[in-house]
């Protein structure tokens, strides 16, 4: 599977992929669109703010945010088609018949299928830290766009959330999964 697949189709397509009997995208690779579009969201916000006199005291600010959230939207893309990736082999790995190796292979297959959503829900949480400034020091006229960028990287959080636990039941390897616990109430906590 290309390393990035998904962001070379149309939205159409995707979706066409998404609701199809395949098994992926899945709602591990739609959370991360849905950050995406959360992302874009908020730069539209920073890109009508950028260059405007009555914004002038945070331009320096909404450059910076720009560049994070052109940063922030090309790793959700990116995870997008990894998402994809890491079920199909955890899918291959569920076919292979009991035998010496299996488990290995398993759960690393599963610690991966974990992470990428793991990945996707830190994307989120570094969005959202952005938006309470964005709102308060960005164009006015976009505020519900603001807004709406919340709902969505929320959303995005919440998705991947899910499928960071549903695969974190499976992993055997309790140092791991407790690091990870960790680095989730940590982002909770963030997010919060």
């Amino acid at each position: 599977m290309n390393a990035n697949r998904y962001a070379d189709k149309s939205i159409s397509e995707y979706l066409n992929e998404l609701a199809s009997n395949k098994p992926v995208p899945g709602g591990g690779s739609a959370s991360a669109l849905v950050g995406a579009a959360g992302a874009a969201c908020l730069a539209k916000v920073v890109s009508f703010t950028i260059g405007k006199e009555k914004y002038r005291d945070v331009e320096a600010q909404m450059q910076s945010f720009s560049k994070e959230l052109k940063t922030l939207r090309e790793n959700f893309m990116q995870l997008c088609s990894e998402d994809a990736a890491a079920y199909q082999n955890l899918s291959g790995v569920f076919k292979i018949p009991e035998k010496p190796g299996r488990a290995e292979k398993l759960e690393k297959a599963l610690k991966e299928a974990m992470r990428v959503p793991l990945e996707i829900c830190k994307n989120a949480s570094r969005a959202l830290k952005l938006c309470p400034a964005v709102r308060e020091k960005g164009n006015k006229n976009l505020i519900s766009d603001v807004d709406c960028a919340v709902s969505m990287l929320g959303c995005a959080y919440q998705s991947a959330l899910l499928n960071v636990e549903i695969n974190l039941k499976s992993i055997k390897d309790e140092k791991f999964a407790a690091e990870t616990r960790k680095t989730l109430e940590s982002i909770k906590g963030e997010i919060a």
